[in-house]
C-alpha cells in the first residue's frame, strides 16, 4: 500500500527518463472500451482517489497522476491470495479480504479491480465486493475485467495502461487458476451496492464492465 509519492519515483530534471520496466514490446495489446468512460468519471471530480488492487506497475501510476493529478492506493490482493494458497490458510481468505483495507468508508472515488475477481472463491468475491463498496464514494466508479472461458494456464495478467484506449498484458506465474466463470447475473449480484454503467465483451472473450455507486 502506499500513496503516489511513495510508489513513484521523482524524475530528476537531469537526463533522460529511465525506460519502463513494465512495458514489454513482445506482450499482447488489447483494446479497452471502459478504461476511457472509467477516466473521464474521475477527470469530473476535483484530487480523486484512486484505489488499485492489482500489482504496483510504475507506468501506470504515471499515466493516472499525469492525467488526473489523483492520489492513489495500491493494494496487491494478487500477492496476497498467492500467500494463502502457498501457506494453506485459502479458507481464512474471506475473513482476511473482510479486513483488508485501511480506507474509510466512502473515501475512494475510483476502484481499479481489474481480474482478480476471476481467481477468488465465492465466499472471498463476496467479501471483496462488500469492502470495495463500501470505500467507494457516492458516484464513483468500479471498472472489472471478467473471463468469459476458463482458460487453463495457471497465470495473472498485469494490465499496462498505453493509453485511454489500448492496454499491454504481461502475464506472470500464478499459486492459483481461475475459478468458475461467472454469469453476467452473478456478477451483478456480486456487487448489488453498485449499479452496471457501462458493459462490454471484447474481441479476447473478456468482459468489461463499469460500475456506478448510486448517490
Amino acid at each position: 500500500m502506499g500513496l503516489l509519492d511513495r510508489i513513484v519515483p521523482r524524475r530528476s530534471d537531469s537526463g533522460p527518463p529511465p525506460p519502463a520496466p513494465d512495458a514489454v514490446v513482445d506482450d499482447p495489446t488489447f483494446s479497452t472500451k471502459a478504461l476511457s468512460k472509467f477516466l473521464t468519471l474521475l477527470t469530473a471530480r476535483e484530487s480523486p482517489v484512486l484505489l488499485d488492487v492489482g500489482p504496483v506497475v510504475g507506468t501506470n501510476v504515471a499515466y493516472f497522476g499525469e492525467q488526473l493529478g489523483c492520489k492513489m492506493f495500491v493494494e496487491d490482493l494478487y500477492a496476497d491470495l498467492d500467500r494463502h494458497v502457498r501457506e494453506r490458510t485459502i479458507d481464512a481468505l474471506p475473513a482476511f479480504l473482510g479486513a483488508r483495507f485501511p480506507q474509510a468508508d466512502a473515501s475512494v472515488d475510483g476502484v481499479l479491480c481489474w481480474d482478480v475477481i476471476d481467481y477468488l472463491d465465492r465466499g472471498s468475491a463476496q467479501a471483496l465486493a462488500v469492502e470495495l463498496t463500501r470505500v467507494l464514494r457516492p458516484g464513483g466508479a468500479l471498472l472489472g475485467f471478467f473471463g468469459t472461458a476458463q482458460p487453463r494456464d495457471r497465470q495473472y495478467t498485469k494490465f499496462v495502461i498505453l493509453d485511454d484506449m489500448s492496454l499491454r498484458h504481461r502475464v506472470y506465474a500464478a499459486a492459483r487458476g481461475r475459478q468458475a466463470t461467472l454469469l453476467n447475473r452473478d456478477i451483478i449480484r456480486l456487487f448489488s451496492g453498485l449499479r452496471v454503467s457501462d458493459s462490454f465483451l471484447l474481441q479476447n472473450n473478456n468482459r468489461e464492465i463499469l460500475f456506478r455507486k448510486p448517490v
